[in-house]
């Protein structure tokens, strides 16, 4: 790990605790980006998905309007919108909107995925498969209705043309990486959850990376999970209500977020399942002492310019202290490293 600042951030997916609504859910994600923002977090960026009792962040520029609102500084932005699900222009028409309401605040990550399953994303676009595999032609789209170029088109994204706002690549395969590195776009991996194609991916971003307006050298976010608390027992129980989450989504079910429960045996031996384990490898957990060191061993594995903290946990001020936690380590690695 060299000595460049490694920025930090909240990947959120507005988990429903079970016995909260969808309300109150979304008023702790505020909450919690609020938190975020006092901690000098960078972004919050919110996930699409349908059809989940579980997951609250369907509407996902609906909520980025909320918590951009209610905050002042953070970047807010999707994280992401599942592209082939959507309309290009209704997407920059969306988002340039949101834009003009909070100037230089609204990040707009892009994936290729339908965040659902294949009946619910054919409901959703009946042509999604081939707006899937177009996916590099629809970020084009986007690209074009944002451009000052556009406005002697005869389709035109009126508010969106010259407006700034910043479009990232999203993915958790090689593919992504190819395409954000052709079309010189910051580049965001999953590896909470798609961690087998982690370095392969970011090793092609890099080599393949062609500067362009937009960027001038290679920009990478990684996706983890962070579970911090006063002791390792303690943040072990904690993250035990994102493997029971795992285990209900691996084998079909789509339960409410569970309560956390003690780390048992059996558990442990969960997160050994070939099923689960490539799901759950880069999560840290611990004390703020055990994820110091987790989370330096992985910036000097990846060398990545940003990660952002992809977990969830039952109860919010759980989540809020484990975030101030976590900023808490990155500033401390910061100045270990000699850049504060």
């Amino acid at each position: 790990m060299d000595r460049k600042n490694i920025a930090y951030s909240i990947l959120e997916l507005a988990f429903i605790s079970e016995g909260d609504t969808l309300q109150k859910t979304l008023h702790n994600t505020l909450a919690l980006a609020k938190e975020a923002e006092a901690n000098n977090y960078k972004r919050i960026w919110f996930a699409e998905h349908h059809n989940s009792d579980s997951v609250g962040s369907s509407a996902t520029s609906i909520i980025i309007g909320y918590v951009a609102e209610n905050t002042a500084t953070i970047k807010v932005g999707s994280g992401g919108v599942m592209l082939p699900n959507h309309s290009p222009l209704i997407v920059a028409e969306q988002f340039a909107t949101l834009a003009h309401l909070y100037p230089n605040r609204i990040d707009l990550g892009l994936g290729r995925a339908a965040g659902a399953d294949q009946a619910t994303a054919q409901a959703i676009r009946s042509d999604f498969f081939t707006a899937a595999r177009l996916f590099p032609n629809e970020v084009a789209k986007i690209q074009q209705y944002f451009s000052l170029e556009n406005k002697r088109a005869s389709v035109r994204a009126t508010f969106a043309e010259g407006i700034d706002v910043p479009l990232y690549i999203l993915g958790s395969s090689t593919n992504s990486a190819h395409i954000a590195a052709q079309m010189g776009l910051p580049y965001a991996f999953a590896a909470h959850f798609g961690t087998n194609y982690l370095q392969e991916a970011l090793k092609i971003y890099k080599q393949e990376f062609k500067p362009s307006e937009f960027l001038s050298k290679p920009y990478t976010i990684v996706g983890v999970s962070v579970y911090v608390a006063d002791t390792d027992e303690e943040a072990e129980k904690l993250f035990t209500s994102m493997i029971r989450m795992y285990i209900s989504l691996t084998w079909g079910s789509s339960d409410l977020f569970q309560p956390p429960t003690e780390m048992t045996e059996d558990l442990k031996q969960m997160l050994l399942h070939p099923a689960l384990m490539p799901k759950l490898k880069y999560s840290f957990v611990g004390s703020k002492e055990t994820v110091k060191k987790q989370i330096k061993a992985f910036l000097a594995e990846t060398d990545v310019d940003e990660l952002i903290d992809a977990s969830a946990m039952y109860d919010i001020n759980d989540r809020i202290k484990s975030a101030r936690l976590f900023a808490e380590i990155m500033k401390e690695i910061a100045e270990d490293t000699g850049h504060v």
